[in-house]
């Protein structure tokens, strides 16, 4: 398990968790904008129609139910909000009221006198009447044993609502974001997943001697929340020679809890045989809080497979979702990027792949990011990314430390491999007096476990830049900054050497990496937050955005919408030169919209008299462990136009008593 290091005193956390709660609003927007913090399950099989819960506050009203992606609808079916201290009493003053209707009826506690009888002022109540109170008296007993009602530790999850999902069969499988509607607005986005394998739901208690049933056969989901103190636990067949992947999905599901420490449910994943042996475990898959456990069965029979906190916490909001079954996992591919416009042949790694190569046509692919997996029959591995540039691209070839080093021409990226503990490549390139080098590593941001340092050295050995870890605020969901960055001028005409390694001298053949030196690049990204804008017809809101700017560009990025609906329009529509924020105002059409509304943000600005165009990725600036701030990116840049609330009439003036006057 990983040990977290951090320091806050009580008042800034106090100030923090009060000035920048995740649901906050801002002028123009509505006021207390609905809020959830997760749904459960997270997601369902293709095809399956199932209830949900969705917790969260400010769910007066909801309308609808906005997941993206098609083939996923979802309706409300009950809205729960817990109880002021004034309705708790009506309520238990009506239920005596009620009992006094019903015969036998249990006494309500509360104020007042014994309930029970079948009388009311002396005349019998009919059976009509009768049946009327019963149901009345158990909607009241549900809502006052609702535990919300006497537990406010955590109001953003105060108020509950059940959805009706329905899948459709095709519909396409993998994560969606899911947001609520209301009157007043959009909520926040949560992860929900649509999966291609049966689905099974905790059925409490299900702790020493786990789930009454034996879940099989394979492959399936397991859904379930840890509360505090919590164990959950599976009984599960599988038959020899299987090679199973158990992969748990809760972090994933809920990156950041601003309110915990490390600031996410930490899962454990433990396997059993039937005698309660230990035979696998992991709190992690890499640097990735979420754990997967990797198991060759060696005979028939039951195994049991233990879900916990790291720590024994839990609360509602910790929910999971653990595959099970022999599943495609791609554990890493070779290399990690590749040439825009080029075919790009990749060696993938893992379990259950039926493939060890993969050919990627970027042909028609800018510079980016894209997804690569697997497909086994109908079922989809876990997605990688894989890089794409415009650089020329090289192999790194063995032995190449200093008695075998590597010559290089810049600009270059480098796909290389730290393939044993300890190991260390070196490249050395000529270069001139006042030229500026930039080199760079892309390792952690691509999935591999390879936590790098950087080493410049001239040709006399001289150590001319270090670097360890270097900070991307793109990397929204990553907490270990691993990746590596140098600039430096150099200082005269020559042999330079770059040396590779790992910071903590591990090693393998997942300890991929892509190393590219060249003179400095400048670009920049864009975050858009929130992704979910909410805003009364005819107003115009205020909008962050967030410049992510690279290789020493400082210049001015002019933002604007692409091929907006009509009745949108940005002011102070531009990042200043040299700054990484700016609050810019999206106006809104004065005409409310029935449905939420998709819009697309970019910026332009020039580099080295060439227009670069990028388009803003919509995010959720979120807390973690009440100190550290983090862009989590979001699929989707959601606005809500809605009509503005009638105003309340004023109460009519009782007209003037005529003065009295003495005669």
């Amino acid at each position: 398990m990983k040990t977290f290091r951090w320091q806050i005193s009580l008042f800034a956390a106090i100030l923090l968790t009060t000035g920048a709660g995740a649901f906050g609003g801002a002028a123009g927007r509505a006021r207390r904008s609905p809020g959830i913090g997760y749904v459960y399950p997270a997601g369902g099989q293709q095809g399956a129609t199932f209830e949900a819960a969705v917790a969260g506050r400010y769910l007066d009203g909801v309308t609808d139910v906005v997941v993206s992606g098609r083939g996923v609808r979802a309706t409300l079916i009950e809205h729960v909000k817990p109880l002021t201290g004034k309705e708790i009493n009506l309520l238990r003053d009506r239920l005596k009221e009620l009992q006094k209707i019903v015969p036998g009826a249990k006494p309500a506690k509360g104020r007042g006198g014994a309930g029970g009888g079948a009388k009311t002022a002396g005349k019998p109540a009919s059976k009509t009447d009768v049946a009327a109170a019963r149901t009345e008296i158990a909607e009241i007993r549900k809502k006052l044993a609702n535990p919300k009602n006497r537990n406010r530790n955590n109001p953003q999850l105060a108020e509950d609502i059940r959805l009706r999902f329905v899948l459709a069969p095709d519909a396409e499988p993998g994560e969606r974001e899911l947001r609520l509607k209301s009157a007043l607005g959009l909520s926040n986005p949560v992860t929900f997943h649509v999966g291609q394998v049966r689905e099974h739901s905790e059925k409490e208690p299900n702790g020493k001697t786990a789930d009454s049933d034996v879940l099989s056969p394979l492959p399936l989901v397991n859904n379930g929340r840890i509360m505090p103190g919590d164990v959950d636990r599976f009984r599960l067949k599988f038959s020899r020679g299987q090679r199973l992947v158990m992969a748990a999905g809760a972090r994933e599901l809920i990156p950041y809890l601003a309110d915990a420490v490390p600031g996410w449910f930490q899962a454990t994943l433990a396997l059993y045989d039937a005698n309660g042996v230990e035979l696998a475990y992991s709190d992690d898959y890499r640097f990735h809080p979420d754990p997967v456990l990797f198991y060759e069965v060696a005979r028939d029979g039951e195994y049991v497979l233990e879900i916990k906190d790291a720590i024994y916490r839990g609360r509602e909001d910790f929910v999971y979702r653990i595959s099970v079954g022999e599943l495609p996992f791609v554990t890493s591919i070779f290399p990690l990027g590749g040439r825009a416009g080029a075919f790009t042949t990749v060696t993938v790694e893992g379990w259950n792949l039926p493939t060890k190569e993969l050919k990627l046509d970027t042909t028609a692919k800018g510079p980016g990011i894209l997804p690569v997996w697997v497909r086994k029959g109908n079922l989809v591995s876990n997605r990688v990314p894989f890089a794409v540039d415009t650089l020329p691209e090289f192999a790194e070839k063995e032995p190449n430390r200093l008695d075998g080093v590597q010559p290089v021409t810049l600009p270059v990226i480098i796909n290389g491999r730290i393939g044993r503990p300890g190991d260390r490549d070196v490249f050395t390139f000529e270069g001139r007096a006042g030229d500026e080098v930039v080199a760079e590593v892309d390792a952690r941001r691509l999935d591999s476990p390879l936590d790098s340092v950087l080493r410049l050295t001239d040709g006399a050995g001289r150590q001319l830049a270090f670097n360890d870890d270097h900070a991307d605020k793109g990397a929204g969901l990553t907490t270990h900054h691993a990746d590596s960055l140098l600039s430096v001028t150099l200082p005269g005409d020559g042999k330079y050497y770059i040396h590779l390694g790992d910071a903590q001298q591990k090693g393998g053949r997942a300890y991929v990496y892509r190393l590219r030196i060249s003179e400095p690049r400048p670009d920049f990204e864009l975050r858009v937050a929130p992704s979910s804008i909410n805003a009364w017809a005819g107003a115009t809101v205020p909008v962050t955005v967030h410049a992510i700017r690279k290789d020493g560009f400082t210049g001015q990025i002019d933002l604007s919408l692409k091929n907006p609906p009509n009745g949108f329009s940005l002011r102070n529509a531009r990042v200043p030169a040299g700054k990484d924020q700016v609050q810019m105002f999206l106006k809104v059409p004065s005409m409310p919209r029935k449905q939420p509304l998709s819009l697309q943000l970019e910026g332009r600005a020039e580099i080295h008299e060439r227009q670069v165009v990028r388009a803003a990725v919509p995010a959720e600036d979120r807390m973690q462990a009440f100190f550290y701030r983090h862009l989590v990116p979001a699929k989707e840049l959601k606005v809500a136009v809605m009509a503005r609330p009638k105003p309340k009439a004023r109460p009519k003036k009782a007209p003037a008593k005529p003065k009295k006057t003495s005669s």
